[in-house]
């Protein structure tokens, strides 16, 4: 947990008491800091009281009593429609925070790695706290992924936490100040919380506000909301280090799959890592390097921990092999962008999607339907998507994920003569059928390795 207690004489009002407000909670009684809570849920609050927090009903909240609010990220406080404690906290002055900002007042001498993007934030943070273990360099590692940001050790001065952070906590920061920044992509996303693509990418560039010039940028320019970012970083006298797919880039880093090329020409083969697939994992590999040299870390310790990176759950896991077909579990996938980075990455592909459906369903995702073999569709979008893909690609209506699972386990053994993938990359959310993503991708590592004749592939379940 981290110690808040340079924090004392503060007082704060928590709202949103899931896993970051209990943490938050937790770590202000810890310090003695005075603080009040509250969640719309009856659950989490019955809960928080058990452990001894101070409930507050929103309208008896005293505000000039207050030094700030910290809000759970996830609840709105401007936009689609703010909640009423935000709106009461905005009318009386007070700074609407969240736990990362906490976490930079009590620790400001500590050093900080940031990660956003829209896609590939989780690997490229896991994959840098991994390449500095290996390498001996002690971190913690957190935030949007894994344990919020208080639940982490506190390091002391020089302490290096390793952060990934969203649109949504970008926005409630104030002091926080990345001393390595990581931008990966930008496509469109969360536009009902931040109202257009300009507004979502301003809420982003929050992850460079602050940054002085010993600090450093690291920014993927493959899309034209990053090269307009990079555009105006390369103005502030920051260190900045792009990162391109392909071409070679004045003092960046260009990659492909398998493949990174540094600024000085050192070339790093990864390709026979089957974790980091495809060139958006390349990308994250980049970017991970360009952080990781930043912080004096030897290029061969880089290369040792890339080539022992072992993924992340629900993102492209390889979680079962049956003869040459191998089983992937890419639950993560919630979005035609995600997908497509799967799609891009593998042949012969035996794709299970599905689910509820997002904005635009599966259109884009044709330039990839000649690697795919055969469609198999689940869940609420199932007739959204079967209009998508007729006469385009062939499909069956499947229902549910076991089902859909055994027939591409069969058609697959069928058909394959060599290497194929039995790839769940949904393209929607979870919901019409599952709790969460990880909840239906750990149904489909359970189900593949319990196929006849399967060998678990992977970490264990």
């Amino acid at each position: 947990m981290i110690d808040l207690g340079v924090l004392k004489g503060s007082s704060f009002v928590v709202l949103g008491l899931a896993r970051s407000g209990l943490a938050t909670v937790r770590a202000l009684l810890a310090a003695g800091i005075d603080c009040a809570a509250w969640d719309d849920n009856e659950a989490p609050r019955k809960q928080a009281a058990e452990a001894g927090v101070r409930l507050a009903e929103p309208s008896s909240i005293d505000w000039s009593k207050v030094t700030a609010l910290v809000i759970s990220p996830g609840i709105p406080n401007r936009l689609p429609e703010p909640h009423a404690v935000a709106v009461a906290a905005r009318a009386a002055g007070k700074p609407i925070i969240c736990d990362v900002e906490l976490l930079a007042r009590a620790h400001d001498k500590a050093r900080f790695v940031a990660i956003t993007g829209t896609n590939g934030k989780s690997t490229t943070t896991a994959l840098i706290g991994h390449i500095l273990t290996q390498a001996g360099v002690r971190c913690e590692v957190g935030g949007n992924i894994g344990r919020g940001a208080l639940d982490l050790a506190s390091l002391g001065a020089g302490g290096l936490y390793v952060l990934e952070l969203s649109s949504y906590q970008l926005e409630l920061l104030e002091t926080f100040q990345a001393h390595v920044a990581v931008w990966l992509n930008i496509t469109p996303d969360h536009i009902d919380r931040h109202g257009d693509l300009a507004g979502y990418v301003f809420a982003k560039e929050h992850i460079f506000a602050r940054q002085q010039a010993r600090d450093c940028a690291v920014i993927g320019v493959d899309d034209e909301p990053s090269r307009a970012v990079y555009g105006k970083l390369r103005k502030r006298g920051i260190a900045t280090v792009p990162v391109k797919l392909e071409t070679p880039i004045a003092g960046g880093i260009s990659y492909r799959a398998g493949m990174l090329v540094d600024a000085d020409g050192y070339t790093v083969d990864f390709a026979d890592v089957p974790t980091l697939p495809g060139d958006h994992n390349a990308q994250n590999a980049a970017c991970a390097w360009a952080a990781c040299r930043w912080l004096d870390v030897p290029r061969e310790k880089i290369v040792a921990g890339l080539k022992s990176y072992p993924g992340l759950p629900h993102r492209q896991e390889r979680v079962a092999s049956v003869g040459t077909v191998v089983y992937v579990n890419d639950s993560k996938a919630t979005n035609a962008d995600a997908t497509a980075r799967a799609l891009s990455s593998y042949r012969d592909i035996y794709w299970i999607l599905g689910g509820q459906a997002k904005e635009g369903g599966v259109a884009p995702l044709a330039p990839w339907f000649d690697r795919i073999r055969h469609a198999f569709l689940i869940g609420e979008a199932t007739e959204l998507f079967a209009g998508q893909l007729e006469g385009k690609l062939a499909y069956s209506r499947c229902g549910d994920l076991q089902s859909a699972l055994d027939a591409a386990h069969q058609r697959a053994q069928r058909e394959a003569h060599g290497t194929a993938v039995v790839l769940l990359s949904p393209a929607c959310a979870s919901w019409d059928q599952w709790k969460s993503y990880e909840h239906r991708g750990d149904a489909f590592r359970a189900m593949a390795r319990a196929l006849p004749g399967a060998r678990s592939l992977g970490r264990a379940a």
